[in-house]
């Protein structure tokens, strides 16, 4: 297990490319889905099944006007990478994913904290949003001690659509968690 300063130590913080795509649908895969996923916290393999990308919806969040994904390597390897989208006065963060192995080291509060400097930066948002599968209670009291708050505003999953995986179970739902960036 490594340090919090080794953990974030020697990053890389780029917009990924097309070159990028496997290696990052393999990094969100591996944070969040199947048995690979247990080795961190952050694992949804017990509410849902299948994929939880694919290379489509990676290269079409790289594609995207107004949107980039934020890739983040160390000694050359993806450890992390989250989008960021310019949505008017907010910034949309998603598709947020640590390396299993590194969860819990201090890497994912780093890159949470430089996807906000650079929403500021790059398009002067005021707001960081977010949305987080409701019942994932300690994903969300972890945004919640960055400053995110939950805002009780819902939106259904979509269940059926296997792009976004199977449910194990029929209570899934999306919340939208908001942080002013002043």
């Amino acid at each position: 297990m490594e340090s919090a300063a080794t953990a974030t130590t020697g990053l890389i913080f780029r917009d990924a490319t097309e070159g990028d795509v496997d290696a990052l649908v393999a990094l969100i895969e591996s944070a969040y889905r199947g048995d690979a996923s247990r080795a961190g916290w952050t694992t949804e393999a017990d509410i849902l099944e299948g994929q939880r990308t694919d290379p489509a919806g990676v290269l079409q969040v790289i594609e995207s006007p107004g949107s980039r994904l934020l890739t983040v390597q160390r000694d050359g390897v993806a450890v992390a990478c989250c989008q960021l989208e310019h949505r008017g006065e907010a910034a949309y963060f998603g598709m947020f994913a640590v390396s299993p192995t590194l969860q819990g080291e201090g890497l994912g509060k780093t890159v949470i904290a430089e996807a906000e400097r650079m929403a500021r930066a790059t398009w002067g948002v005021t707001e960081m949003h977010m949305t987080v599968i409701s019942v994932r209670d300690d994903l969300i009291a972890w945004y919640e001690r960055r400053g995110y708050r939950r805002t009780g505003r819902m939106t259904p999953f979509p269940y059926g659509d296997e792009r976004f995986g199977i449910p194990q179970r029929d209570d899934l739902q999306f919340e939208l968690l908001v942080k002013p960036l002043v």
